[in-house]
């Protein structure tokens, strides 16, 4: 059953310290106390900052799903009858996963995206993610929320399998430092019919010599690709905006087509001939 009843919906640009896992979850709890939502979702690797230099370094910082930040995140979504999406250091086994959470409160173990596709360092830190693309269908809020994670957003194919499998909602939770996400998004959001949300990091990290400028303007934007809200470039900021995930169920429109139904996957394959 579907509902035109809005759901609220909040994306928290947050800068955290590097190492300072403490004053982080402190710091998120702060920007969300007086937050009323049904969704809220914080940037990647929200509890130990980004720039890690090795795998050892990584592993120091790593969590299971288990350990003090997913029951921090878990303790959320229950006190605040929301769920919540958040980036973290995992260790699974002898894997590290540069990983994202969505917690239901009314589902007893979070679930766990691996980021699939690592940039920049991250390959000397963390393992490719192996969960492959989910969605997750909260009944009670009737949404359908799809996981991924910043340098996700550069393959169309991570969008467009996240709305195959029934997205309304795609959450991307991001340490993003360039600027060509800005006009990408909006395309992710319009050619999938989705909404789309953006939770960027803001700050700089500097690490040996090297600094990392991450670019804040977390976003999130409708199933026709305009920007709702917009945050700045620097500061600690929480978007709310209010969506409705059963109208992006239709992908009509025209009364002649449809974004899914036009597909013509049998001429998409990789090995097509080559006309001269």
């Amino acid at each position: 059953m579907t509902t035109m009843k809005p759901l609220t919906l909040a994306v928290v640009q947050f800068t955290p310290g590097f190492g300072e896992k403490g004053k982080n979850l402190c710091r998120m709890q702060e920007l969300v106390e007086d937050v009323t939502a049904d969704i809220i979702v914080f940037p990647e690797l929200c509890t130990t900052g980004y720039f890690f230099l090795s795998r050892a370094e990584a592993a120091k910082a790593a969590e299971t799903v288990g350990g003090p930040s997913g029951e921090f995140f878990r303790d959320m979504a229950r006190d605040k009858n929301a769920v919540v999406v958040a980036g973290f250091a995992e260790r699974h086994q002898k894997h590290l996963y540069n990983s994202c959470l969505v917690v239901v409160p009314d589902v007893k173990n979070p679930y766990v995206y691996r980021k699939t596709h690592l940039f920049y360092k991250e390959t000397a830190c963390f393992d490719p993610g192996d969960t492959g693309f989910f969605v997750v269908e909260d009944k009670k809020r009737d949404v359908r929320i799809g996981p991924m994670v910043c340098y996700d957003w550069r393959f169309p194919e991570s969008a467009r399998v996240l709305t195959l499998l029934g997205a309304d909602l795609i959450v991307c939770p991001a340490n993003l430092v360039t600027e060509a996400w800005r006009r990408v998004m909006p395309a992710r959001a319009i050619e999938n019919n989705v909404y789309l949300a953006v939770a960027n990091r803001a700050g700089v990290e500097k690490r040996k010599g090297e600094a990392l400028s991450f670019k804040g303007n977390s976003a999130i934007y409708d199933f026709n690709g305009q920007e709702i809200k917009a945050a700045g470039e620097e500061k600690d900021e929480v978007l709310l905006a209010e969506i409705y995930p059963s109208q992006t169920r239709d992908k009509s429109f025209n009364p002649f087509n449809n974004v899914l139904a036009d597909r013509q996957p049998q001429h998409y394959a990789a090995l097509t001939r080559i006309v001269k």
